[in-house]
Order: structure tokens, then C-alpha cells, then sequence
């Protein structure tokens, strides 16, 4: 549930810090008040899109920040750790999130930075907002399918995601086919060019890492004279020019004067001794090096020939070896399509057609597993109806195969699209003799609204999010359907945490916890408080609702009694 939220600098709102509690909560006030930015506020919180004109006029940043209390088993906890954002379900979760003047925008989950993806998908399980044009979703048919799948529960999820692998697999050989089939002339052209550069590659003979190998080479070869003259000085600076003789002389000499003083000149002589046997091996090693050193102009042009072939192949294919020799296996498995095209079309079309048939069959199975459903649904949807007020309401969903020919499907063939075989579309008949017609063409607004309620009252308990928020979605219902919206909306706040916008009386007063949005001047600047209402002011607010500007004894009598008659609901 939202334990808390704190809001600052948001278009009218200064500062507020809220806190609510378990079941049904309205937040009621004139128009104009504010009532829509605490859920703005809210929307912004779980990932909705913010921009820098809802930031207060004269302030740098927009805050807000909300305090969620999750049981252990919410899904939310999952999504943090595959997220990689550190949370305990001991603890409670703190969403924050800043809107700067300049559009900038940061979001944070317990501390840590998180994209708005991120964010998106972690709201997704904390808050549902149900506005005043959400019932507009109702009308789009392609929306009805996904209902109804989320319905069917966890084992159409699972069979959904084995259709979708082989329904892609399925579009991949389709697509390959079509274009080994689309192509034909521009693929000889093609076919020339891949010969052409198949035989240049492949006369190269190149293996990797010969570029370096040769490059180290050709430096050896460019320098040979210089490397002699400089070894042979070395060589003739250690053994022919008294090198080393200075040092054997140098241990002569403090060998005959050792015994005066061992300890200091015997590690001297040590030292001594062991340069003289390092420099000359050093030497021999220098002698035999300079004997070893080759001058082959015939090479060297051979090896700058080679590399320069090298490097014009590497222009053409790739910036290295293994670059190049990648570049000529793909094109030769594109020569290979082009060449033996007939035979691989003969392929993919047997690989499509065995696709085509599993998919189908798993298509079949989502279809049977949604007609299951559809049932259910009808039967729960007419039941959350009845509750409503539309006691008399038919309500079906009817499935159909898909309609138009798609493309990549022969004549005869059932056509599949990402989700299956079917399309969805619900149905309903608001008045007894009345034939069943799609919702588009015939619900009203005040239908729309008790249907889309009815839906959320069944996802609530699907979806597990634990905070659901209707704003003004009693708009265009009156009397008694009003009354069973408000008594159908204390019912769910027993599953989960209810918050509704409204201007109805017969709402309010079925609320656990009402709050009152009112917008003041202060020092010239327009600001909006939140104030929970006690009993004695609820009576108030309730008396303005029923009567408007002017509030009588009789309108608070009225406000008292519907608070009384809503307490006596809520407890039968």
C-alpha cells in the first residue's frame, strides 16, 4: 500500500506531505482545487511523462517522493532484483523522482538512480491509474485481446511465449524465402561481384596474424646494416678494446689486497667477478648475433609486396586479417544462396511449412485456452454488472479467426498473426431484447465507466497492484448507479488500496478516509493544501457537495444521515 507521498514545487502545490491508510480514499474540492495534480504527482512517481511547465512557476526543480508498504510475495521485489536495484521487503520502498525547470528529469528507487524504463516497469506493479478517458480503451478492439489473455492466467502466458518463439522463427524463414525469391536479378550482379572478390581473397592465402609476422620482419630487414655496425662496435668495445681485461685486471688487483680487509672489499671483488662473467657472455652472445644477422634485399621487396597486398585487401574488407577471411565466409554462403537458389527456396518452403504447422497447432491451443476464458469473463464481468446497476446487462466476448488475408499466407491457409489465430471483440446488450453489439456502438459514458470498474475489479485480484487509483471516473452517472459505484469501490478496497477523485456525494460518503483539496492565496501566490477531514468537517464538505455555494442545516442533516446510511453498508 502507499504509506506516504510528499510533493513539492508542482505546478500550484508549494509543499505537501500526505499520509494515507489501509481501504477507500477520496480526495474531494472545488474545481480548479488541485485534486488531479496529487495524481499527476503520483503518475510522474511510477514512470508517466513529466515536462518543465509542471513545475512551479519561479522554482528550479519539482520533488516527489512516495513510501510503499509491499508484503514479502508482491511481484515487485522480483522485478527490483532482476533490475539490479537493492531493496529488502522488510523495509519500505521509496520512490523519488525530479522534474527540473529545464525538462531535465531523475528518478530514484531506495537511493539508487534508475532509468525511466526502469522506473516504468517498477510502477507497473505499485500504482494503476484509472482516468476519466481511460473507458476510450475500452472501444479499441485490439486491446480486448490482451484482456482477455491476461485473464486466462499464468498457463496462456506460458503457452502464448512458446507460440511467439515459433510464430518468429516462422517470419524468419518467410522472410528469407521472400527475398531469395524477390531478388533474382540483382542477385547476378551480386553473384559476379562475390566471384570476383571470393578469387582475390582466396589467391591471397592469408592467414592470421601474417601482417604482423611480416611486419616485424621487414623492420629486421630495413636495418640489417645499421643493427651490424652498432653489434660489432658493442662487441669490439667489450672484448677488443681492453673491456673486458679492465675488469680482470680491476680483481687482480683486489685479490692481492682481499686478506686486509675481508669484509669490506670481499663483496667488492664478488661483484666485480660476477660483471666480468656477465659481460663476457654478453659478448659471445653479441658475436654470434652479428653473425646471425641477414641482409636479403630480395626478401625485403618480397615482404613490402606482400604487405602492400595486405593492406589493399584490408581497404576493401576489413581492418584485419581475420576480418577479411569473415567477409569472404559470408559472401561465400551469400554465392552459395544465389547459386543453388532453387534449392535453397525448396528448403526454407519446407522448413516454412513445418513452422506454419506447429505454430498452428499451438495457435489452436491459445484459441480453445481463450474460449475458456472468454466464459469465465462474460460470467465474472456480468456479475461485477449486476453489482452496478446493470442488473439486465448481457455481456459476451466473441472470438473470431482473423479476418483479412495476411501477407506470406497462402489462399486456404488459417492466417496468424503475433498472438495467434483470433481476434477478440467484447460484446454487450445493455437492455433485454436486445441483440449483442460491440461497445463501440453502443455503450454510454456511464456504461463505459461501471464496465471499465467491473474489469477492475476482476484484474485486481490478476495483477496484484496494490494501489488503484480512479480519477472522476463517475462522470456522466448519477443516483443509484452512482451509489453502487462508490459501494463497489469500498468492496475492492478490501483487496487493495482505493483512491478515487470525485464530485459525487454518494461516493464520498462511502469513503474510509476523505480528504479535502482546497487552493489558497499566500503572500500573492496561489498554493493548494490537503487536509484530512474529521467527522465534523467531512459533514461539512459533504453538505457543499449536496448543496453548492450555500450550506444549510438541512444539507448537513442530509451529509450526517448519508454518512450514517454508508457506515451501516460498509458493515452489513
Amino acid at each position: 500500500m502507499l504509506r506516504e507521498i510528499s510533493i513539492r514545487n508542482l505546478a500550484v502545490i508549494e509543499e505537501v506531505n500526505v499520509s494515507f491508510h489501509h481501504g477507500f480514499h477520496v480526495l474531494t474540492g472545488e474545481t480548479g482545487a488541485g485534486k488531479s495534480i496529487i495524481i499527476d504527482a503520483l503518475s510522474l512517481i511510477v514512470g508517466g511523462r513529466g515536462s518543465a511547465d509542471m513545475v512551479r512557476y519561479g522554482c528550479d526543480k519539482a520533488e516527489m517522493e512516495a513510501m510503499f508498504d509491499l508484503p514479502r510475495t508482491h511481484p515487485v521485489w522480483l522485478v527490483l532484483n532482476r533490475l539490479g536495484v537493492h531493496a529488502e521487503p522488510e523495509e519500505m520502498l521509496v520512490v523519488r523522482r525530479e522534474l527540473s525547470a529545464h525538462g531535465k528529469s531523475s528518478s530514484r528507487v531506495n537511493g539508487q538512480l534508475v532509468t525511466m524504463t526502469m522506473l516504468r516497469e517498477i510502477g507497473e506493479h505499485l500504482v494503476n491509474i484509472h482516468g476519466q478517458h481511460e473507458h476510450q480503451s475500452l472501444l479499441r478492439t485490439e486491446q480486448h485481446l490482451e484482456w482477455l489473455d491476461l485473464f486466462a492466467g499464468d498457463l496462456m502466458v506460458e503457452r502464448k511465449q512458446a507460440y511467439k518463439n515459433v510464430y518468429t522463427e516462422l517470419q524468419q524463414a518467410r522472410a528469407m524465402r521472400r527475398e531469395l525469391e524477390e531478388t533474382s536479378r540483382h542477385n547476378v550482379q551480386m553473384l559476379d561481384l562475390y566471384r570476383f572478390q571470393m578469387e582475390e581473397i582466396a589467391n591471397a592465402k592469408l592467414k592470421p596474424g601474417e601482417d604482423e609476422a611480416l611486419a616485424e620482419e621487414k623492420q629486421k630487414l630495413q636495418y640489417a646494416g645499421k643493427r651490424t655496425d652498432s653489434v660489432s662496435e658493442a662487441y669490439s668495445l667489450l672484448y677488443d678494446r681492453e673491456g673486458l681485461s679492465s675488469l680482470s685486471k680491476a680483481v687482480s688487483r683486489l685479490t692481492d689486497i682481499i686478506s686486509y680487509d675481508q669484509a669490506k672489499l670481499g663483496p667488492i671483488v664478488e661483484q666485480l667477478q660476477s660483471a666480468f662473467y656477465q659481460a663476457e657472455d654478453a659478448a659471445f652472445q653479441l658475436r654470434d648475433y652479428r653473425e646471425g644477422i641477414e641482409s636479403n634485399p630480395e626478401q625485403l621487396s618480397f615482404i613490402e609486396d606482400r604487405l602492400d597486398l595486405i593492406h589493399g585487401l584490408k581497404r576493401k574488407y576489413g581492418e584485419t586479417i581475420p576480418d577479411i577471411l569473415s567477409y569472404l565466409d559470408k559472401i561465400t554462403v551469400e554465392s552459395d544462396k544465389i547459386e543453388n537458389r532453387d534449392e535453397h527456396i525448396e528448403r526454407l518452403q519446407v522448413q516454412e511449412a513445418a513452422l506454419y504447422k506447429q505454430a498452428l497447432e499451438l495457435a489452436t491451443d491459445l484459441s480453445q485456452l481463450r474460449r475458456h476464458a472468454a466464459k469465465r469473463l462474460a460470467e465474472s464481468i456480468e456479475r461485477e454488472l449486476k453489482q452496478l446497476q446493470m442488473s439486465n446487462t448481457r455481456f459476451e466476448v466473441q472470438i473470431d479467426q482473423i479476418g483479412s488475408m495476411s501477407r506470406g499466407f497462402t489462399e486456404g491457409q488459417t492466417q496468424l498473426n503475433a498472438n495467434g489465430m483470433d481476434e477478440a471483440v467484447f460484446m454487450l446488450s445493455a437492455n433485454p431484447g436486445e441483440p449483442l453489439r460491440p461497445l463501440s456502438k453502443i455503450a454510454s459514458g456511464g456504461e463505459m465507466s461501471r464496465i471499465m470498474l467491473a474489469l477492475k475489479a476482476i484484474f485486481a485480484e490478476i495483477d496484484q497492484v496494490p494501489v488503484l487509483i480512479f480519477d472522476e471516473v463517475d462522470t456522466g452517472v448519477s443516483g443509484r448507479a452512482a451509489q453502487a459505484i462508490a459501494e463497489k469501490m469500498s468492496q475492492l478496497s478490501g483487496r487493495c488500496q482505493i483512491f478515487s477523485i470525485t464530485h459525487l456525494p454518494q461516493v464520498a460518503c462511502m469513503a474510509d478516509h476523505h480528504y479535502e483539496i482546497r487552493k489558497q492565496v499566500i503572500d500573492r501566490r496561489t498554493a493548494t493544501q490537503v487536509t484530512k477531514l474529521s467527522v465534523s468537517s467531512r459533514i461539512e464538505e459533504l453538505a457543499r457537495m449536496l448543496g453548492g455555494v450555500e450550506v444549510t442545516e438541512k444539507t448537513r442533516h442530509h451529509a450526517q444521515e448519508m454518512l450514517d446510511l454508508a457506515s451501516r453498508q460498509k458493515g452489513a
